[in-house]
C-alpha cells in the first residue's frame, strides 16, 4: 500500500511537471513569434529608410503585446502547483521509509570466502573485471581469480558480435555442440542463420550458397521451415530489403542473439542468466517493508526474532522471484517445509505432515476424515510429495 501511495505521489509531480514544461514552451512560443513580427517590421522599416519614430512605435508595439501575453502570470500558476507537489514528495519519502534497517536484521552465521566468491563472481558476471579484480586483492581471495577466466571469454565474444563479428561466438557454439542440444537450444542454428545473412548481403549469393550447404544442412532434419526460407532468400540477393523476408535484417536479430548467447554461456557455466547477488538484493528490497513493519510490531522481542525458524506472516515477492512451486497447507495455512512437507492422501487431496500427525492424534493406523471429502484415511497411507 505504501508503494502504491509513493507511486501517487510521484505520477502527480510527473504531471505538475509535465503541465509546467508545457505551458512554460507555449509561452515562450508566443513570445517568440511576437518578437520575430517585430524584427520583420523593422527590417521591412530600415529598408524603405524609415524615421527613427516608426522604429519606437514598432517597439512600443511589441512592449503592448508583451503586456497582454503576460508570460509571468500564466507561469506562476502552473509552477506553484509543481512546487507544492515536490515539496510534499519527499516528506512523503521519509515517512515511507525507515533508514534503520538494522530492525530487520537477523544474526547468521555465513563463511566470508563464500561471499567474497559471490560478490566476486556478480561483478565478473556483469563484465566489470576491473573491479572484480580489485575486490578479490583487497579481500585477499586469489585463488577466486579462475571465476574470471569464463566470463572474459563471454565477453569478448559479446565484444565481437557488436562489431556484427559471430566468427567467436559460432566456435563457441561448435565447440559445446553436444550441450546446447541436450539443453533443447537452437543458439547454434541462429547464429549460422545470422551469418548467412550477412555473407548473402556482403559477399552475395554463390558464397551465400556455399556457406548453406556446409553448415545449414546438419540442422535440415529437424528445421525444415527454417532452412527453406533461407533458400528463398537467395532469390532476392542485392534486394533482400524490399523481399517478404526483410525482417531478418532488423538489427533486434543481433540483440535477441546477444542475450540468447549470454542465456547459454551461463547455463553450460551451472549459473543463472541473472546474476545470483542482483536477484538477492532486489528481493530483499523488495520485501524490507513488510520484515520492518514486523519488527515494528515485535518490538522487544529480538531474541524470538533471532531464533524464528520461519516468518509468520508472508512475503510476497513478484513472480520473477519465484523460482520453485510453494505448497500451503489448507488446513493449518503454514507453508511446507523439509520438518512439514505436503503429503499426498489417499483420496487425492494434499496437506501438511503436522496436519496429518494432529487430525490422526499421532496414530499411524487411526483412521481420520479428509476435511475436504467424506473420505477415511490412514496417516500410514500418506505418501510425501515432492515438487
Amino acid at each position: 500500500m505504501e508503494l502504491n501511495t509513493i507511486k501517487d505521489a510521484f505520477d502527480r509531480v510527473a504531471k505538475k511537471q509535465k503541465l509546467s514544461s508545457s505551458k512554460t514552451q507555449e509561452v515562450m512560443e508566443q513570445l517568440g513569434q511576437e518578437i520575430e513580427q517585430a524584427l520583420s517590421k523593422i527590417r521591412s522599416v530600415h529598408d524603405n529608410t524609415a524615421s527613427q519614430l516608426d522604429h519606437k512605435l514598432i517597439l512600443t508595439e511589441l512592449k503592448t503585446k508583451l503586456k497582454e501575453i503576460a508570460p509571468l502570470s500564466h507561469l506562476e500558476g502552473t509552477q506553484k502547483e509543481l512546487n507544492i507537489a515536490l515539496s510534499k514528495y519527499p516528506k512523503l519519502l521519509e515517512k515511507s521509509f525507515n533508514p534503520d534497517l538494522a530492525k530487520a536484521y537477523r544474526n547468521v552465521d555465513f563463511d566470508i570466502h563464500t561471499v567474497n566468491q559471490i560478490i566476486a563472481s556478480h561483478f565478473y558476471q556483469e563484465g566489470l573485471f576491473d573491479l572484480g579484480d580489485c575486490f578479490l586483492s583487497e579481500a585477499k581471495e586469489a585463488d577466486a581469480a579462475a571465476l574470471k577466466t569464463p566470463y572474459l571469454e563471454m565477453y569478448q565474444i559479446l565484444e565481437a558480435m557488436r562489431s556484427q563479428n559471430l566468427e567467436a561466438a559460432l566456435n563457441w557454439a561448435a565447440t559445446n555442440h553436444d550441450k546446447l542440444q541436450q539443453n533443447g537450444s537452437d543458439l547454434e542454428l541462429k547464429l549460422h542463420r545470422l551469418q548467412f545473412i550477412e555473407i548473402l548481403q556482403k559477399r552475395g549469393r554463390d558464397e551465400a550458397f556455399k556457406y548453406a550447404r556446409t553448415f545449414l544442412v546438419p540442422f535440415a532434419s529437424n528445421h525444415m521451415a527454417e532452412i527453406q526460407k533461407l533458400m528463398a532468400c537467395l532469390l532476392w540477393a542485392g534486394r533482400l530489403d524490399t523481399s517478404p523476408y526483410s525482417e531478418l535484417l532488423s538489427p533486434i536479430h543481433w540483440d535477441k542473439l546477444a542475450e540468447e548467447l549470454i542465456r547459454q554461456f551461463c547455463n553450460l557455466l551451472g549459473q543463472s542468466y541473472k546474476s545470483p547477488l542482483s536477484v538477492t538484493i532486489a528481493a530483499g528490497v523488495q520485501g524490507l517493508p513488510t520484515l520492518l513493519k514486523l519488527m515494528n510490531v515485535m518490538t522487544g522481542k529480538k531474541q524470538e526474532w533471532q531464533s524464528m525458524k520461519q516468518l509468520p506472516i508472508p512475503v510476497d515477492l513478484d513472480r520473477e522471484f519465484q523460482f520453485h512451486s510453494i505448497f500451503v497447507c489448507p488446513v493449518s495455512r503454514d507453508q511446507a517445509s523439509e520438518e512439514n512437507p505436503p503429503m499426498l492422501l489417499s483420496c487425492g487431496h494434499v496437506l501438511c505432515k503436522q496436519s496429518i500427525t494432529k487430525l490422526s492424534k499421532n496414530n499411524s493406523t487411526r483412521p481420520f476424515k479428509c476435511p475436504y471429502c467424506p473420505s477415511e484415511v490412514e496417516a500410514g497411507q500418506c505418501r510425501q510429495l515432492y515438487f
